[in-house]
């Protein structure tokens, strides 16, 4: 049933600008990790409610998700970080191709290595968390600090393929990076400064807003 939902609801999101499908076919064809279809949209759709004025993304990839936020914020600005050196001449390709360059900077490098190349471009109004996942307690730790009063963050993946439900899992590393997620998971929906959401939508998407109590 799921399967069909999930199915029945990507057939209803509308064809993307040609730049976009045509990097959605290249991440599927070389194994680069982006955004399902029904996760991006609905980021998107809690951006486009939110109106961030400036964003910090920490993993982009080849510069898909930036791109996809930059384009429905046009007013926004965007500050993306990326380790891999081929996906940073990758996303920097695509960002430029796109007419994009003065509305995201893409900054190479660790995210837990940059902080002080980061931190003067802050206080951001929306973080966006879609890097390693066994560190992802790390990046909000770290960079939860250049939030905005009225920010969020949001973080993806925390729901691995439903492997965070799973009790069983073969695969040692699998299994080691799943108790990550979860302790993330557990750790964040507790956190006393932050109210947290997680959406079941693409892998599984967290909404934390600062706590107003």
């Amino acid at each position: 049933m799921q399967d069909k939902l999930h199915t029945y609801i990507e057939s209803l999101i509308t064809k993307r600008k040609p730049i976009f499908e045509e990097m959605e076919r290249y991440a599927e064809e070389h194994g680069v990790p982006i955004m399902e279809l029904t996760g991006i949209e609905t980021l998107l759709q809690i951006l486009r409610i939110q109106r961030p004025a400036k964003i910090l993304e920490i993993g982009a990839a080849i510069g898909y998700s930036a791109m996809r936020i930059a384009d429905a914020l046009p007013n926004s600005y965007l500050v993306t970080i990326e380790r891999d050196e081929n996906r940073f001449k990758q996303a920097m390709k695509n960002i430029e191709r796109a007419g994009m360059i003065g509305q995201i900077n893409v900054v190479q490098g660790d995210a837990l290595e940059v902080f002080e190349k980061i931190k003067n471009e802050g206080p951001f109004d929306a973080i966006f968390v879609d890097a390693a996942k066994g560190q992802y307690l790390k990046f909000f730790e770290m960079y939860s600090p250049l939030l905005s009063e009225n920010g969020i963050i949001l973080t993806d993946n925390v729901l691995f393929k439903g492997l965070v439900a799973e009790d069983n899992i073969e695969s040692k590393r699998i299994r080691n990076l799943v108790k990550k997620i979860k302790n993330y998971n557990e750790w964040l929906m507790s956190h006393s400064q932050y109210i947290t959401t997680i959406i079941p939508v693409g892998d599984g998407l967290a909404v934390s807003k600062k706590s107003s109590i």
